[in-house]
């Protein structure tokens, strides 16, 4: 493998494990607060799944360059982090929380269909382990868009102002970051273009079927994974505040 493909695939996993711990970090705050005692348990098996993702996708790097996970996900600042800036908002109401899960798994599911024809075995090998989990996830976030679209007034309108903030941000999944072109050329990645045309096709069906709509103005869409909001830094603070108190410390 070139060097410049070496890099650029080192920071194509990196971007695609931060998603999904800082994802799955947003999720775990509704540990013991989910509407209903039987969706506290399946979101905390989805948080579950996700960190297991990320740590699959930390493994590959490390396979490339030597890095620690741990060392990855507990002892570096924002700065150095490349999760797109979705996953770093509050956790907010339930339909905020179920409408961004919806859209990162619906992102994802597609991903993960296109990359395990990739020509890089062991990202090919990763997907097919992730694939499965991750059409529960999507199932399960949609049955709640439509559930909560389809629901009372409150309902709709909370999701319908979740998905106002969101939609925006939610196109972020699609920028290449720098040197992905080199990825896509080798078959090691999928193209991003044509992956967020069926998302828009899928996302846009459902949404509407779920009785909402689409912004007209879809307000703030970052445009790299260089810049981050406010919210990273606080919850690494949270996350990271064990092992950078104690970077020894285990679980007996």
């Amino acid at each position: 493998m070139r060097s410049e493909v070496r890099e650029a695939l080192i920071a194509k996993l990196t971007a695609l494990a931060d998603d999904e711990v800082i994802l799955a970090h947003r999720g775990s705050e509704w540990t013991g607060h989910g509407p209903i005692l039987e969706e506290d348990i399946a979101l905390a098996n989805i948080v579950q799944d996700e960190l297991g993702h990320a740590t699959l996708w930390y493994g590959l790097r490390q396979q490339l360059d030597g890095s620690d996970p741990d060392q990855l996900a507990f002892f570096r600042d924002a700065y150095g982090y490349r999760c797109c800036e979705l996953v770093e908002l509050p956790k907010g109401d339930w339909a905020f929380t179920m409408l961004r899960q919806y859209l990162y798994d619906l992102y994802e599911a597609l991903w993960l269909e296109a990359a395990q024809h990739s020509t890089y075995k062991p990202l090919a090998e990763a997907v097919q382990k992730i694939m499965r989990e991750e059409r529960f996830h999507l199932q399960h976030t949609q049955a709640w868009v439509e559930r909560l679209g389809q629901g009372t007034d409150e309902s709709n309108r909370r999701l319908q102002q979740a998905l106002d903030m969101q939609w925006g941000y939610a196109q972020q999944l699609f920028v290449p970051i720098p040197g992905e072109e080199l990825l896509v050329a080798e078959g090691i990645v999928p193209d991003l273009l044509p992956l967020r045309e069926r998302w828009l096709e899928h996302s846009t069906r459902h949404l509407q079927n779920a009785g909402l709509k689409l912004p007209i103005n879809p307000g703030y869409q970052p445009t790299s994974r260089a810049y981050h909001t406010e919210h990273l830094w606080s919850i690494l603070a949270e996350m990271q505040s064990t092992a950078r108190w104690d970077a020894e410390a285990k679980v007996w």
